[in-house]
């Protein structure tokens, strides 16, 4: 008796299973819970970090203007050197001499000159002789202040402010007026350029942006550059764009932009490799999103989720014009007021109902921090 209700009771409990199941499959999923950030607009400082090298602000090579054999070297190598400050001293004894015969020269035609003026006066000579001892004066008196200059070149001085190379002579060396070496070179490194290349596409669009009145520039009208060594170091001082190529490197496809920094330390030694970030202008009115609420489709196209109507996610492509720290600046397909998906975003489907809260993923963005200061 006991194994016939045994027989009837399994059947039973296997019904009873099975109806629970069903009805937990009839059951409505529970919505994904999804936090979400609401998008606004403001005024953004772009900047580009660009490759550069240090370059000196004057560069003036030392060459001697007249021949002669290198007496003393009146400098320091690799000292800081004056405008005017004598450098070499060129053996002066042929040129003193020179100078002393031009003298001769000039007090005899100015003697003789003067006893024609006499003579001319009293019709003793033509005034063609007369004419000629007056121009002969006039020439001495010419090669006199040439003579005087060739000796005042034997004091080599330094044509600019600026730190001094090593020198190429030492004393005793014979130098010529028109050698091609130089003797030694002068940098003026305070202030100090940095030459930066730019892709000549980015100055284009930034020109297109700046006629859309879409990017204006900061700092009436100056564009700021901020430096950083090879080391990865900050250097503590601003400098400011000079200066623009005005052709295309056609091996490269870029541009030159020159900017001077101050440089009383002589920290920048030219050819230094440094990064620029060159402050472009303002965009106002830009629109950023978290760089959490944005992915890739198998295409590489740039997509995000947003809260429709009913809190349904919408599936959006985006178009994203650059970073700025933990963050993208949109250039099409979202907008101020539009409620974008960050967490949880794995769970979402088009068109499904999600269960919404404000995002807590998201952190503020140190890059517009640094750009309000």
């Amino acid at each position: 008796m006991r194994h016939r209700h045994l027989l009837y009771a399994l059947p039973m409990a296997v019904l009873a299973l099975s109806a629970c199941k069903e009805q937990e499959a009839a059951a409505p999923a529970k919505p994904p819970e999804v936090g979400y950030v609401t998008l606004k607009t403001q005024s953004v400082l772009l900047s580009s970090d660009l490759p550069g090298r240090t370059a000196a602000f004057r560069v003036a090579e030392v060459r001697p203007q007249v021949s002669g054999i290198i007496q003393k070297r009146l400098f320091a190598e690799g000292a800081v050197v004056n405008k005017g400050q004598q450098l070499y001293q060129i053996d002066p004894s042929t040129y003193q001499a020179a100078v002393a015969k031009a003298q001769a020269t000039v007090n005899t035609t100015r003697n003789l000159a003067q006893r024609y003026k006499r003579l001319v006066e009293s019709r003793a000579i033509s005034r063609q002789q007369y004419d000629d001892a007056v121009a002969a004066a006039e020439q001495a008196q010419a090669d006199l202040r040439m003579a005087q200059i060739n000796l005042e070149y034997t004091k080599v001085l330094a044509p600019i402010d600026g730190r001094i190379s090593r020198s190429a002579v030492t004393e005793g060396a014979l130098v010529s007026q028109n050698q091609s070496d130089a003797l030694a070179s002068i940098n003026q490194l305070d202030p100090i350029y940095v030459d930066v290349t730019q892709a000549s596409v980015d100055m284009l669009r930034l020109r297109s942006e700046m006629e859309r009145g879409e990017l204006t520039l900061a700092a009436q009208g100056q564009v700021k550059v901020a430096l950083k060594l090879e080391d990865g170091s900050a250097y503590r001082l601003t400098g400011a764009m000079k200066f623009s190529e005005v052709t295309v490197d056609p091996g490269t496809g870029a541009v030159t932009l020159r900017a001077a920094f101050p440089n009383p330390d002589n920290l920048l030694l030219p050819g230094m490799f440094v990064h620029a970030t060159v402050t472009e202008g303002v965009r106002d009115n830009a629109v950023l999103v978290p760089q959490q609420g944005i992915a890739r489709d198998l295409k590489g196209q740039a997509t995000a989720f947003v809260l429709g109507d009913g809190d349904k996610a919408e599936l959006r492509e985006v178009q994203l014009l650059r970073t700025l720290g933990n963050e993208w600046l949109v250039g099409a397909g979202l907008q101020a007021g539009d409620r974008v998906i960050t967490e949880g975003v794995q769970r979402v489907k088009d068109g499904g109902q999600v269960t919404a809260a404000t995002a807590r993923n998201v952190q503020p963005n140190p890059a517009m921090a640094s750009a309000a200061q």
